[in-house]
């Protein structure tokens, strides 16, 4: 069993920055593709960023590009999301997620991890 704990998230103000993390235990980090989504009161979750296992690939969320960044600390078993320039349109519960699987797959697609942490509210003001 996989277990995730997200933490990080909080009030900002349009313009600011946060950094999430994502704790994982139970099993071995570097073997995980690792994700985030975030969702918005009545809307579905939706993908913000994903990392390979590697660390050699990153994917964004075309919302996002440019101000989020991913990244892992395999030695730590964490993965962190840099989030820059926050918007408004930002507010939402960010998820992280894992994919132990080795077939093929598509990184924004929820049903492709799993494993999925607790989520962690990030509110951004204006």
């Amino acid at each position: 069993q996989v277990q995730l704990v997200a933490s990080g998230g909080g009030l900002v103000q349009a313009g600011g920055s946060l950094r999430l993390s994502c704790a994982a235990s139970g099993r071995t980090f570097s073997g995980f593709v690792m994700g985030w989504f975030r969702q918005a009161p009545g809307k579905e979750r939706d993908f913000v960023a994903a990392l390979s296992r590697g660390a050699g690939s990153t994917y964004y969320a075309d919302s996002v590009k440019g101000r989020f960044t991913i990244s892992r600390d395999n030695a730590k078993s964490t993965v962190y999301l840099q989030m820059n320039s926050l918007k408004p349109e930002d507010t939402a519960v960010y998820y992280c997620a894992a994919r132990s699987r080795t077939t093929n797959y598509d990184v924004a697609s929820t049903s492709t991890y799993d494993y999925w942490g607790q989520g962690t509210q990030v509110t951004v003001s204006s």
